[in-house]
């Protein structure tokens, strides 16, 4: 039972937020716009019921606040603002709607859909306000006791040369381990476990990108089908751990179980990202529900149309998009990364349509507020920051426009190898561009080859099994009528569409996945893997599984031998790439460290890297005087590698170059087997390495005369 507070005076307006200081709770909520905020307490045991309802007297630069006594961790609460609904004028103050905290460090209860949520009252063409009261509906915020044991934790900072992403869900990833007791299957605690962290560990990743953790809600339309946001890129509060993924999902317990998931991580040397999605809120448009920043100051915090401010201008899809050039809006972005770097010790982030973050009225600005602010930012600016560097606005493709310190995903990375391993014609030479680091994208730019984070699948799309399974998506779970999701995926389904007993076909979307595999994980930049794949992970062909959240989509642990032996097949290549030099370059090859050979051995053509039937190629990677010096201060002398690619039907024997100071080739690699090649390592010039067709080989020039 919440206790009733005593007294309440007049409190700071800083920080923001709900803060604890051990004699009772300061609050303090902006509104740029607002005539009155009304704090609403709720019974910590009987939520629905309301103790104490108190009118904030105290403004201080457009912050109301106040402090009340002998309240603590724990207690439920939430606001009512009041002011003009016009919104011809972009306001639309509601104070029947119970609003949540934009600071709230913790979010309890769920959102039930409900008319009352609206803030416009049905009939009115949007310009009246709703008088339903919508608390019985909403969830409540919560104060919460920040104190955490971190036992000395200290995050691994992983340099970015070294870095291998794994993206991952949180409750996709754990909810069917065998291993974990129920209770913890689908949450950070299971996350956290030994299981999941020695699996981790083994598979030689070194950080982990986590779907979004902000506190999120599924869409009234996708609830209505019986599904849910599964994904849950629909945030609503920024500074909440989502409690769906909680093992002690009441009150504050969720913030504690996701800094022991980090903490446990961070021993094992992994790094924890988040993908965060400050672009557009759980809010939507117009008729969407008003559940905290609509409420609050709906002007300051939305990109609303200049000629009409009862129009959201959507460049995100979903409805609205996120005022980022507003003062205020991001300083609550700020606040936010700060809060998720400095209490809750993550390691970067991963931003969903980055570029609606540095919009104005005229386009992307990549001198936008917010890359200024996290620029010079001393917290901000050291960690990894990931821009998914497109969004639905003009001139929303942005690869490659980043401004340094931010990586990108490399959306071109993907389309250049799927087309490359389905055997389109004329890939080669944009694949010589992807392998090496995307120099014709970053470089102008004076930005690295870590500046691109490669990928072949992600979250959103085809898994790894299914692009080499299907041509055509099969979304009809969705309820959509197989509308969503994209139509292009750029994918070979090696015959047959979809799963077969033909034993030819299976065998060759085992060994596709393997050239994908190895081409990732060897291509200069950064490598992220999608979860799941390395086991072969499945979605049955539905290539936008956002609102599935079941075994389509959660990880099957008792897997057959050929996804174990591809399992073992990853574990080696990470191996491989951190173990050697030339698979860490910092900057893109000179002319000296790389050649690109024909497979008669001699030196591609300008001609041959535009010959539209060039499907087999070599990239040889020189590594004398090439080192690095790894985590534990130990250098890695470079040797020298060669890699072999033939997406072509037919075999593509490959003469193997001589280099000054002699050698045998020694394979590491062939992808025509899980496991490494039992051939001899090959005399230069003598008989040719037999590439067998859509295959790749990695050999490594072994000047000592011992084979590995």
């Amino acid at each position: 039972m919440t206790r009733r507070p005593r007294a309440v005076t007049p409190g700071s307006p800083w920080p923001l937020g709900a803060v604890w200081d051990g004699g009772g709770v300061n609050f303090a909520l902006w509104s740029g716009h607002a005539s009155a905020v009304e704090l609403c307490l709720f019974d910590a045991d009987e939520p629905s019921r309301e103790t104490k309802r108190l009118g904030l007297t105290e403004r201080t630069d457009q912050v109301w606040h106040a402090r009340v006594a002998d309240i603590g961790p724990g207690t439920l609460y939430g606001y009512r603002v009041h002011g003009p609904y016009a919104p011809r004028e972009g306001h639309r103050f509601n104070p029947a709607k119970l609003l949540l905290d934009p600071y709230a460090r913790a979010v309890t209860g769920s959102l039930s859909w409900d008319d009352a949520l609206r803030g416009d009252r049905p009939g009115s063409g949007g310009l009246e306000p709703d008088g339903r009261d919508s608390a019985p509906f909403v969830p409540r915020s919560v104060v919460v006791d920040p104190a955490f044991d971190w036992e000395g934790d200290r995050p691994p900072a992983t340099p970015w040369h070294r870095t291998v992403l794994y993206e991952a869900h949180v409750k996709g990833l754990t909810a069917r381990h065998p291993e974990l007791p129920p209770d913890l299957r689908g949450t950070y605690a299971g996350l956290a476990s030994a299981p999941m962290v020695d699996y981790l560990r083994g598979l030689g990743v070194t950080a982990v990108e986590l779907l979004p953790v902000h506190h999120a809600i599924s869409e009234r339309g996708v609830v209505a089908r019986g599904l849910t946001n599964y994904w849950g890129y629909s945030s609503i509060a920024y500074f909440a751990p989502d409690a769906r993924f909680a093992a002690s999902g009441r009150g504050y317990e969720p913030v504690a179980e996701f800094k022991a998931m980090v903490r446990a991580l961070h021993r094992a040397g992994i790094e924890v990202l988040l993908d965060v999605v400050y672009n557009h809120t759980a809010e939507g448009n117009g008729e969407g529900p008003t559940l905290a920043f609509r409420g609050i100051d709906n002007r300051a915090y939305y990109w609303l149309d200049a000629t009409d401010p009862a129009v959201y201008l959507d460049w995100t899809g979903c409805g609205n998009t996120w005022h980022a050039r507003h003062p205020r809006a991001l300083q609550l972005m700020m606040d936010s990364l700060r809060y998720w770097v400095e209490d809750m010790h993550v390691d970067g982030f991963r931003f969903d349509l980055a570029p609606a973050l540095a919009r104005g009225r005229r386009g992307v600005n990549r001198h936008a507020p917010f890359f200024g602010a996290i620029q010079q930012d001393p917290v901000l600016a050291r960690v990894k920051l990931i821009a998914e560097p497109w969004d639905l606005g003009p001139g929303g493709y942005q690869v490659g426009r980043f401004p340094a310190g931010w990586a990108e995903w490399n959306g071109r990375y993907r389309d250049t190898v799927r087309r490359f391993w389905r055997g389109d014609a004329g890939q080669a030479a944009d694949l010589g561009f992807r392998l090496t680091g995307s120099s014709d994208v970053y470089a102008p730019e004076g930005r690295p080859p870590t500046a691109s984070v490669n990928f072949v699948t992600v979250h959103d799309g085809f898994t790894l099994a299914d692009l080499v399974s299907y041509q055509r998506k099969h979304n009809a779970a969705n309820g959509e009528d197989n509308r969503d999701g994209a139509d292009d995926n750029s994918a070979w389904n090696c015959g047959v569409e979809g799963p077969t007993t033909d034993a030819g076909i299976m065998a060759l979307r085992e060994r596709q996945m393997r050239n994908f595999l190895a081409t990732l994980l060897l291509s200069h930049g950064v490598p992220m893997l999608s979860h799941g794949d390395e086991i072969a992970r499945s979605q049955s062909g539905n290539n936008n599984a956002y609102c599935q959240d079941g075994p389509l989509t959660w990880l099957a642990w008792d897997v057959p031998a050929a996804a174990a032996a591809q399992r073992d097949f990853v574990r080696r290549l990470i191996a491989l790439r951190l173990g050697e030099a030339v698979f860490q370059r910092r900057g893109f090859p000179t002319p000296r460290e790389i050649a690109w050979l024909r497979p008669d051995g001699r030196e591609m053509t300008d001609g041959d890297w535009h010959d539209p039937a060039t499907r087999a190629l070599g990239m040889l990677l020189r590594g004398d005087r090439l080192e690095v010096v790894d985590p534990e201060g130990e250098r890695i002398a470079g040797a020298t590698f060669l890699v072999l690619l033939n997406a072509g039907d037919r075999p593509a024997p490959f003469i193997l170059p001589a280099l000054p100071g002699g050698g045998r080739w020694a394979p590491l690699i062939d992808t025509q087997d899980w496991t490494p090649p039992a051939t001899a390592p090959a005399q230069p010039g003598g008989e040719p390495y037999p590439l067998a067709e859509h295959a790749l080989a990695v050999l490594r020039l072994d000047v000592e005369g011992e084979w590995p």
